[in-house]
């Protein structure tokens, strides 16, 4: 690997990296290289640098980028004989004195208008890694339909199948702490395309925060990525990690113990009068919902049925409402589980009701939906008794007593880090 930078070194402590990687792109890099350079100057007062990665380019590349360190002040080069965008942020990363290390495509996809929010939470050491997204919902993004669909796909497999909470891997909008960086880059075995895939896999699994910020993206017409083959290399890279993750090979426990965001202690359980009250306040928005729904309902559906949805719906939202705030569990831990118990007790409740009906229509056969509604709302009522002491000996017992007390990490709030402001200051030029 050779080096070219910029004529004079930074001198102050290094607060932002941004790399530009670049493979054959000389048409485009002066350009996005100077609006780049243009925004940094006039929205950030952090002491920053530009490093242009070229990754065996093997077109004039290099020579604009060097000449780019000439031009520009802050803005240097680092050359790989070997292919590969990850591979390019890796050596760039690893390589750098930056506090923060961020990335952008070089087709500026993403605006830049998303650079601020994605890394102050970094520097003020908030999150661990920040991506944008253009997945949540007040993104705005113009691409193909094939891309975004293959997208979405990608995306809701990696969900399910390897349980990620981030919304967009692929991004090329990111940012980490050079400390994670340190640890979980030598982890990262992918070069290509799927490196930021692996990443923040590893991060999560490593207990990191992941920042995530909805950004404006517009699809490169241009654009030289094989969506076929890169789609299939990132389904191989997804098993290696798993069987890395399952087998122990990669070891992100080291990491999580040393890095991670370990969770606060379990709340202490409210006491038994709190549950009362907090039950009571959940049943009864669960009551009033299952009365608006079933009304909904009864209007294109038998009045069993009808019943039945109703209770069904409300009893889903009930046992996550009671499981959180009435008994003070939280996390992902056993949610399934509870969940199961939680329909147990539903069928329980739904013969109650449903019996309720078939004595009203025993003693009334023409009774209307409002009879029918009066009734099932009593009978909803003793059900809710019915399910709090279910919930209570049952599902929950064993977070009926407080936890015992620990001690969680701190975080750092933005509002209390005036270094996320992005107001340090300002840099010399290199």
């Amino acid at each position: 690997m050779s080096i070219v930078v910029g004529m004079n070194p930074p001198t102050e402590a290094l607060a932002l990296e941004v790399v530009v990687p670049a493979y054959n792109e000389q048409a485009v890099l002066a350009t996005s290289v100077r609006t780049l350079h243009a925004y940094l100057t006039a929205q950030f007062e952090v002491p920053w640098v530009i490093t242009i990665a070229d990754n065996a380019s093997t077109d004039s590349t290099l020579d604009v980028a060097t000449a780019l360190t000439y031009e520009l002040d802050r803005v240097g080069v680092i050359h790989l004989e070997e292919k590969g965008r990850g591979r390019a942020l890796k050596r760039a990363w690893l390589a750098s004195s930056a506090r923060v290390l961020a990335y952008v495509d070089v087709d500026l996809s993403t605006d830049l208008r998303g650079l601020p929010p994605l890394v102050a939470p970094l520097l003020s050491g908030h999150s661990d890694v920040a991506i944008g997204s253009r997945l949540a919902s007040s993104s705005r993004v113009t691409r193909g339909s094939k891309r975004e669909f293959i997208s979405r796909s990608y995306n809701f497999l990696l969900r399910r199948t390897m349980g990620t909470r981030f919304s967009d891997a692929q991004c090329g909008f990111k940012a980490v702490r050079s400390d994670v960086a340190a640890q979980l880059l030598p982890l990262v075995e992918d070069t290509g395309w799927f490196f930021d895939t692996e990443l923040l896999i590893l991060a999560e699994r490593s207990g990191m925060r992941i920042h995530e910020v909805p950004v404006d993206w517009v699809d490169d017409p241009d654009s030289r990525v094989d969506v076929v083959s890169t789609a299939l290399a990132d389904l191989r890279g997804m098993a290696r990690v798993t069987r890395g993750l399952v087998s122990g090979r990669i070891p992100v426990d080291r990491v999580y113990a040393e890095l991670g965001r370990h969770p606060f202690a379990p709340a202490t359980a409210p006491s038994f009068f709190g549950q009362v009250v907090r039950f009571g306040a959940v049943g009864a928005l669960s009551t009033a919902a299952f009365a608006l729904l079933y009304l909904l309902f009864s209007t294109f559906m038998p009045g069993q049925l009808a019943n039945f949805v109703a209770l069904l719906i409300t009893a889903v939202a009930n046992t996550a409402a009671n499981r959180r705030f009435t008994f003070g569990v939280r996390g992902r831990s056993g949610a399934a589980v509870h969940q199961f118990q939680g329909l147990i007790v539903f069928g329980i409740a739904w013969l109650v009701t449903s019996g309720s009906l078939v004595e009203l229509h025993a003693i009334n056969p023409q009774a209307g939906a409002t009879a029918e509604l009066i009734v099932l709302t009593m009978a909803n009522l003793l059900a809710t008794v019915l399910r709090f002491v279910l919930l209570r000996v049952w599902v929950f017992r064993e977070h009926r007593h407080p936890a015992p007390a620990a001690t969680a990490d701190p975080v750092v709030d933005p509002a209390d880090a005036h270094s996320s402001n992005l107001t340090l200051e300002p840099v010399t030029a290199p």
